[in-house]
């Protein structure tokens, strides 16, 4: 697992955190925050994803070319 990876987590952790102290406290808003710090993480790990993808194809195109 990468440090993005670690970050990533963290930050979807810490969304639920606030998500669930803002449900419990009927704080609508720290609940929408939360819920939005976990959407974010899981946008960045999407894309981290994506980029790991294209990398991986550009390595096998690479060596298929190479013999």
């Amino acid at each position: 697992m990468s440090q993005d990876d670690f970050r990533n987590k963290a930050e979807e952790l810490k969304g639920k955190t606030k998500e669930n102290l803002g449900d419990l406290t009927d704080d609508e808003s720290l609940e929408a925050e939360g819920h939005a710090d976990q959407a974010k993480a899981k946008a960045k790990q999407a894309g981290e994803n994506v980029e790991d993808a294209i990398q991986d194809a550009r390595d096998a195109a690479s060596k298929l070319t190479d013999d």
